[in-house]
């Protein structure tokens, strides 16, 4: 009788033992899919509906190497000198952008426009470069920054000593910064908002004070890309 129960308490872990691996590998079988269940066409369509769309979806790029012409229109700020011989007023305003690349553009800007006021006038002339840096692009939606140099041609007529003078004409070189954003409505048409603020060096006079200022665009902008 002693011999029957050592045999039952020596041969039952080693009975359940071999129940539990073989219902472990039961299980495995049914939890682990097959090379064939893993290479067939259901499977795969059901993993791709499975994962989740990524961001790239959210971002359009912008394309590179195109040309685009555009028009700004809006006011002009003048400051300084400028202001006190003229008066702000809409002006217009024409722009040229090179996508170099996905985050930095070249741009060219050309302007012309007279201010009067009173029996005084200013005329600001320029051709500003820059480089236009996009900080993100979300969708078809980019702020972005510039800066650079350009060559500027003012010229004013004003009072001095109570006489109305003209100041010398001199080509002059100068600084430009602006920001804004742009949203990007197809491949051919982008429209956006831009403030570009320019600063031409002083131009000196020979028997009259320096011909100095400044001045603001905040330009509603379209353009036009093509290749």
């Amino acid at each position: 009788m002693l011999n029957k129960i050592l045999k039952i308490v020596l041969i039952a872990p080693v009975l359940m033992t071999g129940v539990f691996v073989s219902d472990a590998s039961s299980q495995e079988k049914q939890m682990k899919p097959n090379m064939h269940q893993l290479t067939s066409e259901s499977t795969a369509k059901k993993v791709n509906n499975d994962i989740p769309s990524g961001g790239s979806e959210l971002r359009i790029p912008g394309a590179i190497r195109k040309h685009s012409i555009g028009l700004g229109l809006g006011q002009t700020f003048l400051r300084s000198d400028f202001h006190d011989e003229g008066t702000d007023k809409i002006t217009p305003d024409l722009y040229y952008n090179y996508s170099a690349s996905y985050s930095f553009d070249f741009m060219a800007n050309l302007h012309w426009s007279k201010h009067s006021y009173l029996n005084q006038d200013v005329t600001v002339k320029g051709l500003a470069l820059a480089i236009k840096a996009k900080v993100f692009q979300f969708d078809a939606f980019s702020p972005f920054f510039l800066g650079g140099f350009g060559f500027y041609l003012p010229q004013a007529h004003r009072t001095v000593g109570g006489v109305r003078t003209e100041t010398r004409e001199q080509l002059v070189f100068g600084m430009n910064l602006g920001g804004g954003v742009e949203l990007r409505l197809n491949d051919e048409f982008t429209v956006g908002v831009i403030a570009h603020y320019h600063d031409p060096f002083d131009v000196r006079q020979e028997n009259a004070p320096d011909l100095e200022g400044s001045y603001m665009k905040l330009l509603i902008m379209g353009m036009y890309t093509f290749n």
